[in-house]
């Protein structure tokens, strides 16, 4: 973790409150990823990449982001109990500080691998893995259900009910929630078990008006404002637009312009930092702004766990616009939310996050 360390919860921290600030669980995989490339790989031809690094990826990208930005983070996943597996238990536990202590180590399993390759401003992946052997509890992961916590992180999938996002909302967690593309076609609300629980649920710009049968984004969240109290709709490079249904109030917030390295992993910044904003009581646009402030600082760097940025990257990088002659005030106006959060030193722009390797040997 870089940088001095920030709480954006300790104004809104008390006695009796859960030790842990968000509960998530997934499957972690190994990634790695190629960056560099000046077009996609070409059949019968071999392609050298300028740049290329390991991370632990899948559901580790969100826990990481949340853990740099200084929420008490705990992940329920299962490791295989090879050196990629060690490697990524190591690089959450020790690295970033994540509680693991609801994680198993598989003995025989081996660890799920994704292979991205960056290119043109988007990415291709390949992954391969297999289901980890059933645990104690077959509905889940989480070997005694989940954590006390203030929030929960799930990715909502298509006609399957996770027990443990009840379970986490019934001990008093907040459910955020995005979706994945829904192979079946029927891109059905009602399919989406859990949604109910929802406080908030952010799915991008497609996917939302797939769902709500509507031909634009901001109409599609205005829909899902009726099913959830705070619906967020990511709209790539014009940002991001949120509806409060229990409210009506709206707020839109552009994307910041960035020289993009890889987007892996830019959707789970957003909401690790849409999170972080709403667990602090911000307003809806504050919210916005610093969710699509933290994936766009992501983008500029490769991986999706490594890229995640944490106060020093943030605190760098509003140091750096304001003393920008050509900067439009009210856009600068639009961040003076940061200007109490950030730490009172931070190191030169640009920042490195993280040493890109499964790992050196240590000298004698």
């Amino acid at each position: 973790m870089s940088g001095e360390h920030v709480d954006p919860l300790s104004a809104v921290r008390g006695d009796g409150d859960p030790a842990c600030d968000v509960f998530l669980t997934g499957t972690v995989f190994l990634d790695i990823i190629f960056t560099g490339l000046d077009s996609a790989p070409v059949r019968g031809t071999e392609s050298w990449a300028r740049g290329m690094g390991s991370s632990p990826g899948g559901v580790a990208n969100m826990a990481t982001a949340l853990a740099r930005l200084g929420l008490h983070t705990s992940l329920a996943a299962d490791f295989g109990d090879d050196h990629y597996g060690d490697y990524c238990r190591d690089a959450l536990e020790q690295g970033e500080g994540i509680d693991l202590s609801l994680s198993r180590t598989v003995p025989g399993w081996h660890s799920p691998v994704t292979v991205s390759m960056a290119y043109e401003g988007e990415r291709t992946m390949v992954s391969h893995g297999h289901e980890a052997p059933p645990s104690e509890n077959p509905d889940n992961t989480v070997p005694a259900g989940p954590p006390r916590a203030r929030a929960a992180v799930a990715s909502l999938v298509p006609g399957r009910r996770e027990g443990w996002i009840a379970d986490a909302a019934a001990r008093g967690a907040r459910i955020f929630a995005d979706v994945g593309w829904d192979d079946t076609g029927r891109w059905d609300l009602a399919s989406l078990p859990g949604l109910e629980l929802c406080e908030a649920f952010l799915p991008n710009a497609q996917e939302a008006m797939r769902y709500t049968r509507t031909d634009c984004p901001r109409a599609a969240a205005r829909v899902l404002a009726e099913r959830v109290p705070v619906a967020v709709v990511t709209l790539g490079a014009e940002g991001a637009y949120a509806v409060d249904g229990a409210t009506g109030e709206t707020a839109e917030v552009p994307a910041i312009e960035v020289e993009a390295l890889d987007p892996t992993g830019a959707g789970d910044v957003f909401m690790a930092g849409f999170v972080t904003g709403t667990l602090a009581g911000w307003p809806l646009a504050d919210r916005l702004a610093f969710a699509g402030l933290t994936a766009a600082l992501s983008v500029q760097e490769f991986g999706g766990s490594l890229s995640a940025p944490g106060w020093s990257e943030v605190a760098a990088w509003w140091q750096r616009v304001q003393g920008c002659a050509d900067q439009d005030p009210q856009a600068l106006a639009r961040y003076g939310f940061l200007g109490g959060l950030l730490p009172a030193s931070c190191r030169p722009w640009p920042l490195r996050r993280a040493v890109p390797t499964i790992g050196f040997r240590r000298s004698a």
